[in-house]
């Protein structure tokens, strides 16, 4: 079975096995199995790969409760996953990945100015922010989860895209 069939059959049932929950409930758990398949397929630096994996989020967000618990028995590799919550962009900190929220979707500018010169997955949940500097965007389309792959904004910060991931995303340039 090649990759990325094992990648949709996994994407698949876990959509089916969270589905009988509540929408948001199950937009979050799915959001989350995203992001921890992004560390699969997406991959650092070698300087990146000491230490935790640090997912930040930006703003409130249900997703930060699915995390915490992926977080509790899901690693990066051999990286241990530590979940930071940040309240403003200027609270921002290093991070692997940084998921920025809907609270936050005006605040693009500063969020890239924060992450400049850094190895920061930038992830968010708006139509069009991809276009705006994120590297990979959640849309829902034809009523399904799905994500955009800005693949030009992830090369930007020193990060490599497996072709695998591409295949499932909606490229935008």
């Amino acid at each position: 079975m090649n990759k990325v069939l094992r990648i949709v059959i996994s994407f698949v049932i876990i959509f089916i096995t969270t589905v009988t929950r509540g929408a948001d409930d199950t937009t979050s758990k799915v959001k989350a199995v995203f992001v921890y398949n992004f560390t699969k397929y997406i991959e650092w630096p070698g300087s990146q790969k000491q230490g935790n994996f640090v997912i930040g989020i930006l703003g409130t967000s249900a997703i930060i409760n699915e995390l915490n618990n992926m977080a509790l028995t899901k690693k990066a590799a051999s990286q241990i996953f530590e979940i930071k919550t940040f309240n403003n962009t200027g609270a921002i900190s290093k991070c692997h990945i940084l998921y920025v929220s809907e609270d936050y979707k005006n605040a693009m500018k500063d969020v890239l100015l924060k992450i400049k010169g850094s190895n920061t997955l930038l992830v968010t949940e708006k139509p069009g922010l991809a276009k705006q500097g994120a590297a990979i965007n959640f849309v829902v389309k034809d009523n399904k989860q799905k994500f955009e792959l800005n693949k030009a904004n992830a090369e930007k910060y020193g990060l490599k895209v497996s072709s695998n991931l591409e295949s499932l995303s909606i490229k935008v340039e």
